[in-house]
């Protein structure tokens, strides 16, 4: 349908909207009032979606961004860490913007982003031109007062374990062959390319391991088929109501591998040691830049009269953490920058006795190990001319520690 056809389908909705209503009580009115809109209509407007995908697809965008005061009626993507206005399509009112989000959403999700002003949820649609599935990760959520959409493409293709560089000894420590438990983490900022190393991690393990794997995410990005591995998915919000419930229940469903989407709260925290204390092996992810900020961060989550249980029961469970940043490479495009920790003896009494600021020297001297601090590893990338130096010192978390290893090369 051409673009002034989709305007007017836009156009001819948001005039029924009665004018004394402002802010939330018109979003809330669309939500109520969409099913009004005819059927031919409502696909016009999911295929005007689409072609926003395509087009995100073909640029190479991580993200789009529909909707929302701020956006000043544009689309907007997020090209290679930069967030860019897409001027081939055309602006749209708030309350436009706001009637393409809500016709994405089911009668029940509606009802939920109502009440709760912020809604998680999957999205798939079929990429013609490769004949193929692409998922994506999506939020909705408000803002001053107007309706806003974020989606992130999850890729099509699972990148190889292989491929991260790993020393021997963290891909055995990473393997469920070689530990049969313990809670790997593994953290970044959001768009680090978590959840893509995640995939990596179980993919692997797919390969040659005869186990069950059940992850539970918000939401499930890349589904994987069940080749040596059975592999179960739960949504939460959709197959399960929390992330600590779908932990809790996973105990009864005979599982080897069980992978939490994300730690953010102390119960879910709380029920990640408990199942890993019964002999799981348990990967999961944090919002943190670096391996002692994400043991520091675990700890501050729990209530100070439970924090040196909760970090002795961390110190007897912690195999690794996986730190990852991406940053803008030399060819305009992103390289991965890792900060590996493997809880060696001395880094468990370290976490033990709340000594973590020792951890970062453990860290710095144990490359026979497989460990290595993000300075290590940006001044490896400035080497190998992968990124400028401006860079290596803009990304490392210890600035007098990059300031020391790069004044000796």
């Amino acid at each position: 349908m051409p673009p002034k056809d989709i305007k007017n389908i836009l156009v001819k909705f948001a005039n029924t909207i009665p004018t004394y209503l402002m802010g939330p009580d018109r979003i809330n009115y669309i939500l109520d009032n969409l099913e009004n809109l005819v059927q031919e209509s409502r696909v016009a407007l999911i295929n005007y979606v689409n072609r926003m995908l395509t087009s995100m697809i073909e640029r190479d965008a991580s993200d789009i961004e529909i909707g929302g005061y701020s956006s000043g009626g544009f689309v907007w993507m997020r090209i290679f860490g930069k967030k860019e206005r897409v001027k081939e399509f055309q602006l749209l009112s708030n309350d436009e913007s706001a009637l393409i989000i809500a016709n994405l959403l089911n009668s029940n999700q509606r009802k939920i982003l109502e009440a709760a002003k912020n809604l998680d949820f999957s999205y798939t649609f079929l990429y013609e031109r490769k004949n193929i599935n692409v998922r994506f990760r999506a939020d909705v959520y408000f803002e001053l007062d107007t309706l806003t959409l974020n989606m992130r493409a999850i890729n099509s293709e699972i990148r190889s374990l292989d491929s991260y560089g790993f020393h021997p000894n963290v891909i055995k420590t990473l393997s469920h062959s070689f530990i049969k438990f313990g809670l790997t983490l593994i953290t970044g900022i959001t768009g680090s390319g978590k959840s893509t190393t995640l995939d990596a991690i179980i993919d692997a393990h797919n390969k040659f391991d005869p186990a069950h794997i059940v992850i539970i995410a918000s939401p499930i990005e890349y589904v994987h088929d069940s080749n040596f591995s059975i592999i179960k998915h739960r949504e939460v919000g959709r197959d399960v109501l929390t992330f600590r419930d779908g932990v809790i229940q996973s105990l009864r469903q005979d599982p080897d591998i069980i992978v939490i989407g994300e730690m953010r709260d102390p119960e879910t925290i709380l029920a990640a040691l408990e199942v890993t204390d019964t002999g799981h092996k348990v990967f999961s992810t944090l919002h943190t830049s670096s391996a002692v900020e994400s043991i520091d961060r675990i700890v501050a989550e729990i209530h100070p009269t439970e924090q040196d249980r909760v970090r002795n029961r961390l110190a007897d469970v912690l195999i690794a953490i996986v730190s990852q940043k991406l940053v803008p490479s030399s060819d305009g495009k992103r390289v991965l920058a890792k900060e590996i920790l493997i809880v060696t003896p001395n880094v468990k009494a370290a976490i033990k006795n709340n000594n973590t600021s020792e951890i970062y020297m453990m860290i710095n001297q144990g490359a026979p190990q497989g460990m290595i601090t993000m300075e290590q590893d940006l001044k490896r990338l400035f080497l190998e001319k992968k990124i400028s130096l401006e860079n290596a010192f803009a990304y490392a978390n210890n600035k007098t520690r990059i300031q020391q290893i790069m004044s000796a090369i």
